[in-house]
């Protein structure tokens, strides 16, 4: 499986929790942690942790082992490491607060939207 196979099927694992403002950042040559960073947010801890569940039995279907989740009980703020694909499932209210996409400004954004219409 490629990059970009493991991006899309994150991104409507996702999607299919009503994840809400999907953000892809291609963050080739800007970071060395990932290729690619998803942002999107829940408006309640249980969607949240529910984004990020999907999200791991997704990939997981496809024989790809999630790396580390980090944040899932305070599920303020839930970082899934997939390798290539960092995923960074906010709560609503936390996700203004770190503003990720202000952060990683110099990053192109990814055109998600033929996934995101399936």
């Amino acid at each position: 499986m490629n990059e970009r196979q493991l991006l899309e099927t994150a991104v409507k694992a996702a999607d299919d929790k009503r994840a809400e403002d999907i953000v892809v950042l291609n963050m080739k040559g800007i970071s060395l942690v990932a290729d690619y960073f998803i942002i999107c947010h829940g408006n309640s801890d249980k969607q949240v942790q529910a984004i990020a569940n999907e999200m791991k039995d997704k990939v997981q279907e496809l024989g790809i082992d999630i790396k580390r989740i980090e944040g899932y009980d305070q599920a303020k703020w839930i970082l899934v490491d997939l390798g290539d694909v960092v995923a960074h499932i906010f709560h609503r209210d936390e996700r203004g607060y770190y503003n990720l996409e202000r952060l990683w400004g110099d990053a192109p954004l990814e055109n998600m939207q033929s996934v995101l219409s399936q």
